[in-house]
């Protein structure tokens, strides 16, 4: 379908709103590399578009970062502008498996390569590398970290992300994996919060108040977790075992605090270097190396090593 220059023009508009940094540059860039996340309101995708952000400008590459707030509408809008700024290559973490499938097609008509981070998408052979973290694995570690600070017997509720987002089944997935086989844990609930710190808060308030019984809370990601333990706090219930799953500095300062208990570190920032790499390979070689389809491992983190934990790396 061909773009009016109209269009065109109402698009880039909307970018203007839309941009959190473009490197400089006169006109139109000859090397562009565009970054879509969702909101950096979660210091997770901060950490990635920054991340990114910075290893591509090293490469010579110019940058344009833009957030979708985890609506396809809106992502398809934005593949839209870099579309119309012929980007060279996106780097994506998307906003939904099934839903982001036609605007990564979409690039690829255009020309325009996709790698994706994070996230997956439902369909091989569109995007060129989708690198994620092995989530079954890390949400394996957690649950088994969880079971043992539980020491096996217990009453506990998981708060899910948001259920277009294959992580979310993932993850929830993993957890049952380990838990199902630990006869005396028993899941009184599991309730999506959306990946929403204010969101968990409200969820672990009517929990506590429809199951005053439990004693454990299994988070599928930090955010969450934070929320929850926030709730469980002003409730004076700090007996609660609170597991999350991301590896954020938040969390981090509140093992080492003795609140939460432990999380499960994805590494969001060499996920995006490596995304980048890939995209500057793929552009000046034509193939990456390697499969479309990329897992990397999670790592346990908890009281132990905790102070080493740093924007969702492990320093040595």
């Amino acid at each position: 379908m061909l773009v009016g220059p109209g269009i065109v023009r109402r698009l880039l508009a909307c970018a203007t709103v839309l941009v959190l940094h473009v490197a400089p540059a006169s006109g139109w860039a000859a090397d562009l590399m565009v970054i879509i996340t969702p909101s950096h309101d979660n210091p997770f995708f901060k950490a990635e578009a920054s991340a990114a952000q910075a290893h591509a400008r090293a490469l010579g590459y110019e940058t344009l970062v833009l957030v979708h707030n985890d609506d396809a509408n809106k992502q398809n809008d934005l593949f839209d502008v870099a579309i119309a700024r012929k980007a060279r290559a996106i780097v994506l973490d998307n906003a939904g498996a099934e839903a982001s499938i036609a605007a990564v097609e979409k690039a690829k008509r255009a020309g325009i390569p996709s790698f994706l981070i994070d996230r997956e998408i439902n369909r091989n052979g569109v995007a060129i590398s989708q690198i994620v973290s092995n989530n079954y694995q890390g949400a394996q570690l957690g649950a088994y970290q969880f079971a043992r600070l539980m020491k096996g017997a217990g009453s506990y509720v998981e708060l899910v992300g948001r259920e277009a987002d294959m992580n979310a089944t993932i993850r929830s997935k993993g957890f049952q994996s380990i838990l199902e086989r630990v006869p005396g844990m028993k899941r009184l609930a599991r309730q999506s919060a959306n990946w929403s710190q204010p969101e968990a808060y409200r969820v672990m308030e009517s929990l506590l108040q429809a199951h005053p019984q439990v004693k454990g809370v299994l988070a599928a990601n930090d955010t969450m977790a934070l929320g929850a333990w926030a709730a469980l706090k002003a409730a004076g219930r700090q007996d609660v075992i609170v597991m999350g799953f991301d590896g954020s500095n938040d969390v981090r300062d509140s093992i080492l605090e003795g609140g939460i208990k432990g999380t499960v570190l994805q590494p969001a920032a060499r996920q995006a270097q490596l995304a980048v790499d890939q995209a500057h390979r793929y552009l000046r070689q034509g193939a990456t190396g390697q499969p479309e389809k990329q897992l990397m491992d999670c790592i346990l983190i908890d009281a132990g090593n905790a102070a080493r934990l740093n924007q969702f790396d492990l320093k040595k």
